[in-house]
């Protein structure tokens, strides 16, 4: 794993949230996407080296509605950038880990994801990510 590439937080409203890591960081998000697969609405603000991901849930039935529900607003996951997702996963597999997704799957911000179960990392949801070509 090369670095930390973002850091996901589940919020209940991107526009109120927007306005508020805004005024935190200084400056405004420069991404605003929808992942319609995984029933979320991402925002996207640099800061340093990293980015932050805001998630608000699309649909009442995505796993942010759900991590909202359950646990309330606030860090949903940690995502590192790696160069080859694929042989990431086999490595990881092959740790033990448990792997939520067998093959990479796309995902916001132009990258292919894949994550680890919190199950397996200390209750922290990992997120894998590989910059598309």
């Amino acid at each position: 794993m090369d670095k930390i590439e973002h850091i996901g937080i589940a919020v209940k409203s991107i526009e109120k949230s927007n306005a508020l890591f805004a005024a935190l960081f200084g400056k405004a998000h420069y991404k605003v996407e929808e992942v319609e697969s995984e029933g979320v609405k991402t925002s996207f603000f640099d800061v340093g080296p990293n980015k932050i991901e805001l998630l608000e849930a699309t649909n009442p039935e995505s796993p942010i509605a759900k991590f909202i529900e359950k646990k309330g607003e606030g860090i949903h996951h940690i995502a590192f950038a790696v160069k080859d997702i694929k042989a990431e996963i086999a490595r990881l597999k092959g740790e033990g880990f448990i792997v939520l997704n067998s093959e990479p799957k796309l995902g916001a911000d132009n990258k292919l994801v894949a994550f680890l179960h919190p199950k397996s990392t200390n209750g922290v949801l990992i997120e894998l990510c590989e910059e598309r070509s």
